[in-house]
């Protein structure tokens, strides 16, 4: 297989890629959602994401629907190059003085708690907020990209901001954002089992309108997304874990946007290992050490610290996974190893993980009799798909180290 650098940042070949080249400092809009920053933390950005005109602008953050729909690399770009991020600096935990009572604080410049009022209500709300918007100066846009967050466009501070339009509220998420004596993790989980998916419950998080009163403070929206991948994946371990060992060594093989999920389930007690891996760049361009590929393991316990070579990706794998054991009744040990092609032509976000491996979960399994007929097929199948000797990052796996090397009960029986 010969290699070459992937053209991440060659924005301009993506097809289809038809992004405005001029924006408005005045504009009404129709905001589908919040985002909260990092640098400069606690002291962030916060703002809003729209489009430049009014209407139905839900399908700008909808990555279930991109996924279902069938939507290309060039669609979601274009769409999202679009958002125009009308924002203000803000300290993350000023958000409630009176927590008892709810009451917002009186901080900032004039009017600057009015913006934050807004802000959340664009995170809580179930469709697109409308607005009328003034900006300090006109956007501009840079092109730039993030593998963690879904990208958009120009930002400029915001000026004034009001809304002309009946924001609404779904019922379920007003009545647990008005319970400020419930955590944030039981909110989180309440929420999923009624029905709101996790790219809502991201937004909540993010604007800092969950969990004990006390506590609430906005949360930079990549974080946001890991925290929710994480708190719902790890109830789905906690249930995984009180099921039997049971089941063949089973195979699972599928993609979207370029991006291949290869997931191995073994008959084992619960256990995780994530291995990423850029198939046509000699370096994987954001591992910390520097290698072709990123990997990090948990065993039954669980990490005790952030996946820092694979980062979100690790969550938004997992999660899907464990959705998918407890639809089986089932505990396993599972080995997923991502393949970034050369057709993922641009980082979308994370999100493509986790709708990646829920497309691979979705096809019909490989079963296997034994642990060796499962890895000769994965071999061949990854070798010849992608020309790639599956064998080096087996031979890395500790996930499959550990599994030779530890002791089982009927081995002292």
């Amino acid at each position: 297989m010969q290699i070459q650098r992937v053209k991440y940042r060659d924005i301009e070949r993506v097809p289809q890629l038809q992004v405005a080249k001029t924006f408005k400092q005045e504009f009404a809009g129709s905001a589908p959602a919040p985002f909260i920053g990092r640098m400069g933390y606690p002291q962030v950005n916060i703002g809003f994401l729209s489009p430049q005109f009014s209407g139905d602008t839900s399908h700008y953050d909808a990555p279930k629907l991109w996924a279902r729909g069938k939507f290309s690399i060039g669609q979601v770009a274009t769409m999202r190059y679009g958002l125009v991020n009308s924002r203000t600096k803000w300290n993350i935990k000023e958000v409630y003085a009176d927590v008892g009572r709810g009451i917002r604080k009186e901080i900032g410049r004039e009017g600057g708690n009015r913006q934050l009022d807004i802000i959340q209500e664009v995170g809580m709300a179930s469709r697109p907020v409308e607005l009328e918007v003034a900006l300090t100066k006109i956007p501009q846009l840079h092109l730039t990209q993030e593998t963690a967050i879904t990208p958009f466009g120009p930002g400029s501070e915001l000026r004034k901001v009001r809304i002309t339009g009946n924001t609404k509220v779904d019922t379920r998420v007003e009545k647990v954002v008005a319970d400020t004596d419930l955590k944030a993790v039981e909110g989180v989980k309440g929420l999923y089992k009624r029905g709101i998916e996790e790219n809502q419950l991201t937004k909540l998080i993010s604007v800092g309108t969950l969990g004990l009163g006390k506590n609430r403070k906005l949360v930079p929206t990549r974080w946001s997304i890991t925290a929710v991948d994480d708190m719902l994946g790890k109830e789905r371990i906690d249930e995984i874990k009180q099921f039997e060992i049971r089941g063949d060594f089973g195979l699972y093989f599928g993609s979207h946007f370029g991006n291949y999920y290869l997931l191995l389930l073994f008959p084992e007690v619960w256990s995780y290992e994530l291995f990423e891996t850029y198939l046509e760049t000699p370096v994987n361009p954001w591992s910390k050490n520097g290698y072709a590929y990123s990997t990090d393991y948990e065993n039954y316990a669980g990490r005790k610290v952030y996946a820092e070579e694979t980062a979100g990706g690790y969550y938004a794998c997992r999660f899907p996974i464990v959705e998918k054991l407890a639809e089986m009744k089932r505990q396993a040990g599972v080995l997923a190893l991502r393949f970034i092609s050369s057709e993922y032509t641009m980082p979308l976000g994370v999100w493509v993980c986790r709708e990646a491996t829920r497309k691979a979960l979705a096809e019909k399994p490989l079963l296997f009799g034994s642990e060796e007929l499962m890895l000769q097929y994965a071999r061949e199948l990854i070798k010849r798909k992608f020309g790639f000797e599956l064998d080096f990052l087996l031979g890395q796996s500790k996930l499959l180290k550990n599994k030779k090397e530890q002791k089982k009960l009927k081995d002292f029986l």
